[in-house]
């Protein structure tokens, strides 16, 4: 109990009163116990300086320590300096007073960006050491907090490389309820470049060349820093030949001169050129690549319809798969040429509004329809073997890959063909005769018939009315039989001549492939017609006979048709009665 009545509480703090040997002494140790307050900002005096850390004397009955580590510069330090301090304890363990440099400094500083600095304000920071989202800033002894965004402009690939350096930052929020500072080192960045983006603007012209370094590249075009200010390359800008892609010609990183297009200062957009720094190729396209001349370039693309062939840079010309054979016809492009390969070519044509050039790899050589037109004349006889058949035709090979066509109507003077197999067949060899030959067109007309005298020519002379003639019947119809005479040529047999009985039905008498004698009763060379009678070859038939007979073989035919062309229309028919 009386070692209690011996300590005076002071501020939480008790003295001890055994030590004080007057009144006096009481009273000036309670006044000094008074003035030292837990959590009061106190100035004092470095009176000793240790590796750890420094003495300060406070004017307490005890100098207080304070660790190195408080200090940002500790080895300029020097005993005699006066620094400010916080009294976190009046006495320690130690008997000594408790104090923190760095404290008092946080509480002044951030006393003074409260009351003088406020948001927006730009400081000197240190980057103290990273903490979860961002980095710890010492912003005159205050720990504010920068987040990983508004470290810089640009990604941050490693905020460790930051750690240790000083900048400017920008207050940018402060809470005073939870006493924090949130600051921006991007914003002082981004307001730099914005004042920089602008005078440089100022400083462009239309036109003029300026160096950059590629940004970035995107499929549209690649981004130029012109050293402040980001311009657009656009992809068409880059170069007067084909580009499929920006990076076949640029690299990020990659230092390059372009030409200023356009210059929007309300936008702050720049719009650059590459290709503009030199001549465009097509300024005279007409005379380095007149039509007729021959060139060679590189087959650069390939489409369906044809192959883009690259002549210089910027100058591509297009040989159309119409253009690449006079003989085959070519489906595919690519069964021709390739990418890669050097090709020479013709000029067909150049198109300098539409920048297009018509190339043809066909016209190295002569059209070879003019040279066999040269070769055969119209009446000319080729021999050749049949390479295809159609329902209308044949189709001839004659030299070269060509092929002439003989119509279905040019395969025989006496009869009338439907179907082309009924006188061909593929690879049979034939003489034919030239009826004519079109090489715009690219087609020549073959006669099979031609190449053989018609025998209605000298009808008159192989067959006279009265004659008695023998041949094989080869079609039934109802109205009577067809015979093939000699040369070919069809009569007709009407059923009222087959016998002088009453016929019901032709094959009642006669049968395909049956041997036949007949008389001639009507030769008709206009219309090629032959009329015969097998009654008429039997004794007694008179000229009334022979006139009743004529009567009666005219009467089945239709005006202005042969007997050919009616054989032709039964061809194929089974009639049976």
């Amino acid at each position: 109990m009386a070692e209690k009545l011996n300590l005076v509480e002071d501020g939480g703090n008790f003295v001890d009163l055994g030590s004080i040997t007057s009144m006096e002494d009481a009273l000036q140790a309670s006044n000094i116990s008074k003035d030292f307050t837990r959590g009061k900002i106190r100035s004092g005096k470095i009176v000793s300086i240790r590796p750890d850390g420094v003495l300060v004397d406070i004017g307490y009955k005890a100098e207080g320590f304070v660790p190195a580590s408080e200090f940002s510069k500790f080895d300029e330090l020097t005993i005699g300096t006066d620094i400010d301090v916080l009294l976190e304890e009046v006495e320690n363990e130690n008997s000594m007073p408790t104090l923190s440099h760095e404290k008092a400094e946080s509480m002044k500083t951030w006393d003074r960006i409260t009351k003088e600095y406020g948001e927006g304000y730009v400081l000197k920071g240190i980057m103290r050491h990273r903490v979860k989202g961002g980095i710890m800033v010492d912003i005159e002894g205050f720990q504010a907090f920068l987040p990983g965004s508004q470290l810089d402009i640009g990604q941050v690939l490693n905020m460790d490389d930051y750690i240790g350096k000083e900048f400017d930052v920008k207050i940018i929020k402060i809470n005073l309820e939870r006493r924090n500072i949130v600051v921006s080192r991007r914003e002082i960045l981004a307001e730099s470049l914005r004042e920089k983006r602008v005078t440089l603007l100022k400083t462009m012209t239309t036109g003029e060349l300026r160096k950059g370094v590629v940004k970035n590249i995107t499929e549209f075009g690649a981004f130029i820093d012109l050293g402040g200010v980001d311009g657009l390359l656009h992809i068409t800008d880059i170069s007067w030949g084909r580009v499929s892609h920006p990076s076949e010609v640029l690299t990020v990183g990659q230092e390059i001169e372009v030409m200023i297009l356009n210059i929007d200062e309300v936008k702050e957009r720049v719009s650059l050129g590459l290709k503009q720094k030199q001549q465009n190729p097509w300024d005279d396209i007409v005379s380095k690549y007149p039509v007729g001349s021959k060139v060679t370039g590189k087959v650069v693309n390939i489409m369906p319809y044809g192959a883009f062939v690259e002549l210089e840079s910027g100058v591509e010309g297009l040989i159309h798969v119409t253009e690449m054979s006079w003989t085959k016809r070519i489906s595919k492009p690519g069964d021709v040429l390739s990418a890669g390969q050097e090709v020479e070519a013709v000029v067909l044509d150049v198109d300098v509004n539409n920048r297009k050039i018509s190339l043809g790899l066909r016209q190295k050589e002569r059209n070879p329809w003019e040279v066999l037109a040269e070769k055969y004349p119209v009446g000319s006889r080729v021999h050749g073997k049949v390479r295809n058949m159609t329902t209308f035709g044949a189709f001839v090979e004659i030299e070269n890959d060509i092929d002439g066509m003989i119509h279905v109507t040019d395969m025989s003077w006496t009869r009338k063909i439907n179907n082309p197999n009924e006188v061909l067949k593929p690879g049979q060899e034939v003489d034919a005769v030239i009826l004519d030959i079109n090489p715009e067109l690219q087609r020549v007309s073959l006669g099979l018939k031609q190449a053989e005298s018609d025998p209605w020519a000298n009808i008159d002379a192989m067959y006279k009315v009265g004659d008695v003639v023998r041949g094989k019947v080869t079609k039934i119809a109802q109205f009577g039989a067809f015979v093939e005479l000699t040369n070919k040529i069809d009569g007709l047999i009407h059923i009222s001549q087959l016998s002088r009985d009453h016929v019901a039905k032709v094959r009642d008498v006669l049968n395909e492939g049956d041997e036949v004698e007949a008389r001639v009763i009507k030769v008709n060379p206009e219309a090629r017609q032959i009329g015969l009678s097998v009654k008429a070859v039997e004794d007694g038939f008179t000229e009334d006979d022979m006139k009743e007979a004529e009567a009666a073989y005219t009467q089945p035919l239709k005006a202005g048709e042969g007997l050919g062309e009616i054989g032709g229309l039964l061809d194929g028919l089974d009639i049976k009665e």
